[in-house]
């Protein structure tokens, strides 16, 4: 748990919640080790866009890219360095710079995320 939290007690229990949330909603979970992240595929909903990552877990309804899993790896590291008010602070970007023009998803990589440059 703690791995995929980047070592961060606060990331670990978001990360704890997101898991219990992706069981809730029919996930299979499984541990990239090579990212460092937990996926937990085949959602029957409950995520946005191609999926949504809290604390360490990714949560989508589809077998990802290992691109998309690489780029939302970096999402976990935000996490870890904000803690709980990254998402707070991925939302208050979201409302002024939409999608490939967010902060946050430049620095994950936008091709990795399947985004296009504008």
């Amino acid at each position: 748990m703690i791995r995929a939290s980047r070592g961060n007690p606060q990331s670990a229990a978001i990360t704890r919640l997101a898991l219990a949330y992706a069981r809730l909603w029919g996930a299979r979970i499984t541990f990239d080790a090579e990212f460092g992240i937990f996926v937990c595929s085949r959602m029957r909903g409950g995520y946005a866009r191609s999926g949504t990552t809290i604390g360490g877990a990714f949560l989508t309804g589809r077998d990802p890219a290992r691109a998309l899993v690489r780029h939302e790896a970096v999402h976990a590291d935000q996490w870890a360095a904000y803690g709980w008010t990254f998402a707070l602070r991925y939302l208050f970007e979201e409302l002024r710079h939409r999608g490939s023009r967010n902060r946050f998803e430049i620095a994950a990589g936008l091709a990795d995320g399947g985004y296009r440059e504008s």
